[in-house]
């Protein structure tokens, strides 16, 4: 996280606004292509990420593949693109706007990484396979999800509208969905999951706690804990929103996050966090 923190103070200002506006764009854009192409107008043809096209001068390539739309428009996909809306939005507040980008931009940059691994392999085999259809922007969508879950693994959602659920459960069905693809696909859909997805991988080895399994780390929690059983440590707490004051104490599942764009280290709680006024 120092890395990124350094990062972002150099490149910071160059980070793009509502990112994930424009990612529900590319996939409208695309859509629209697709239904050009049931009219007899195959532009999608011409825009798949192929490095055996890109190498011989097709450079557009490296860009345009992102409007390849993942399946076919229907009520489904259009609630999905709504909700990846919310979940995108609610990370960028989160994780501050560079953060964001960092982590969507290097989803798309691992997948044609992935894309040219595939080509090395594979030689033309991949174009005249077709392989180029396979990458599209689906599973760097799946990340925003993924990334998501990884953040708020506790938070509710309500699955079909009517069954509430945590959100971390659903990760983990995604999870088994993705494993079951890569044993029962080929070696293609292997490569596109895991460079697509490389982002989601980074962050969740970046963002655990490995202080834990320190041999000091765990001396200090064993005196804690016998503080707390003479009673002396009664009130200490670890979490304290800064808007309303509930601990941890107050609610054992209230979840706590550090506001990025407050000056000074303020936590706010689950309720507060994308709510309360940001301190200069």
């Amino acid at each position: 996280m120092k890395f990124f923190s350094k990062m972002e103070r150099k490149f910071g200002k160059y980070a793009i606004r509502n990112l994930t506006k424009y990612i529900i764009i590319t996939y409208i854009i695309g859509y629209v292509l697709q239904l050009l192409g049931r009219v007899g107008v195959p532009v999608l043809g011409y825009l798949m990420l192929d490095p055996g096209l890109i190498l011989r001068g097709q450079i557009w390539r490296l860009v345009s593949w992102v409007l390849i739309p993942p399946g076919r428009l229907d009520l489904f996909t259009i609630i999905m693109l709504l909700c990846y809306y919310q979940l995108g939005t609610a990370l960028e507040q989160t994780w501050g706007r560079f953060r964001y980008n960092a982590y969507i931009f290097f989803g798309l940059l691992m997948t044609i990484v992935g894309a040219f691994i595939l080509y090395a392999v594979m030689g033309d085999t991949f174009t005249i396979l077709g392989y180029g259809t396979q990458f599209s922007t689906f599973y760097v969508s799946l990340s925003i999800f993924l990334g998501f879950a990884l953040t708020y693994p506790d938070m509710r959602m309500m699955l079909y509208f009517l069954i509430p659920i945590k959100i971390k459960y659903l990760a983990i069905l995604d999870v088994v969905f993705l494993a079951v693809s890569m044993y029962q696909g080929d070696w293609a859909t292997r490569v596109v999951i895991i460079c697509s997805l490389m982002n989601v991988i980074v962050f969740f080895f970046m963002t655990r706690d490995y202080k834990r399994v320190n041999p000091q780390e765990i001396h200090r929690r064993n005196e804690f804990k016998k503080a707390m059983s003479r009673g002396q440590a009664s009130n200490i707490t670890t979490h304290k929103c800064a808007v309303c004051g509930r601990t941890e104490k107050d609610d054992p599942t209230l979840e706590f996050r550090f506001c990025s764009k407050c000056k000074g280290n303020y936590e706010y709680c689950q309720d507060h966090l994308f709510t309360h006024e940001h301190i200069r």
